[in-house]
């Protein structure tokens, strides 16, 4: 599965973007006053390879959970189990992401790829992905009940990588299938941004410290601890960038990989996909690597108070739509931003020509 994905990922439509370009020049505007949203616009019709591209909508967000055996480094004061009671609250409609969703028209699919605690199952096979704004799904598909502590072991097998890698590209076809024309990321799990970390600095070969964040606000002994677990676990594994596998296994969790394989899905069915934070941002590192024409379907919502995620936008060359210190996570940052990719898209669908409304050029 995952060698066909890549394999599907192809570059940008030249043509459909040198149309959106002279779209661009004729409607009743001056040249480049829509600023980053043009430039959006037309990397959207090269995706699609149509001018202009279809409507990002329906939206779909996939939240990837697990939980991560380097919690029990003290790297979060926030007891593990609550990865398994926020599912709970997101599937009962109650969290910030359900909020941001129902405003947005977004469907909310609830991925446990890795969680610790037991999760009541579903009564009912939840069956092929429905765009349900108003009825959040659970699918189970565990690979392992959470990662191993990877300062003492790698953190998966390849083979439990490779797992989780399929398990996101299945759900990006699943959603797609069912009629999404943009996937959102989003995610949950206790302790996660320490992996992410530790994938950002594994990738750009920046220093542990400035990967680090405070995640859900840890305090400075709390902090420096985490930072000395990234630290290690980049000294013990030495993980290769461009085995971008061994280092999912090595230092990521479920939900990196699994967003690893969502974002990579998207780009082979040339579906933008919208990334929320850190643990998104840390996951699209490891799709550039495995396929580098990847980006060209990534969007990034925002810019998250995490320093990594400015490293990572970085490294992948691309620039935020919106920037308010959010450090939640869920895919509430790619949420807000929504409004912003489709307003892009409606410029060329909708915004009259200077012919077509009688207004004079200059």
């Amino acid at each position: 599965m995952l060698e066909n994905t890549i394999a599907a990922i192809a570059p940008l439509d030249e043509s459909a973007m040198a149309a959106a370009r002279e779209m661009h020049g004729r409607l009743t505007k001056p040249p480049g006053s829509l600023g980053a949203l043009e430039d959006l616009s037309v990397r959207l019709a090269g995706l699609a390879g149509v001018c202009p591209p279809p409507l990002p909508e329906p939206a779909a967000v996939a939240i990837f959970a697990g939980d991560h055996g380097v919690h029990a480094q003290g790297v979060t004061p926030w007891p593990q189990e609550v990865t398994g009671q926020m599912i709970g609250n997101f599937l009962a409609g109650g969290a910030v992401v359900n909020a941001f969703a129902r405003q947005a028209g977004a469907s909310v699919t609830v991925v446990d790829v890795g969680v610790a605690t037991p999760l009541a199952t579903p009564d009912e096979d939840p069956g092929p992905a429905v765009h349900d704004p108003a009825t959040p799904r659970l699918v189970a598909a565990s690979v392992r009940r959470g990662t191993r502590d990877f300062t003492v072991t790698a953190a998966l097998t390849r083979d439990e990588a490779l797992a989780a890698v399929c398990t996101g590209i299945r759900i990006a076809d699943e959603l797609i299938d069912a009629g999404a024309g943009i996937l959102l990321t989003g995610d949950m799990g206790i302790g996660n941004t320490t992996p992410a970390a530790t994938l950002i600095a594994a990738f750009t070969g920046v220093d542990a410290i400035d990967a680090t964040g405070r995640g859900t606000g840890v305090d400075d002994p709390t902090y420096a601890r985490k930072v000395a677990v990234v630290r290690a676990a980049l000294a013990r594994h030495a993980p290769d960038p461009a085995d971008p596998m061994g280092v999912l296994a090595a230092v990521g969790g479920l939900e990196h990989a699994a967003l690893t394989g969502l974002i990579l899905g998207a780009a082979a069915r040339r579906t933008p996909v919208l990334l929320d934070g850190v643990i998104a941002v840390s996951a699209a590192l490891a799709a550039a690597a495995f396929a580098p024409n990847a980006v060209f379907a990534m969007v990034a919502g925002h810019r998250s108070a995490e320093p990594g995620a400015t490293v990572a936008l970085r490294s992948l060359g691309l620039d935020p739509l919106i920037d308010l210190g959010l450090r939640l996570g869920e895919g509430t940052g790619a949420l807000l931003a929504l409004p912003v990719v489709t307003g892009a898209v409606r410029v060329l669908h909708e915004v009259a020509t200077f012919d077509s409304a009688g207004v004079a050029e200059k």
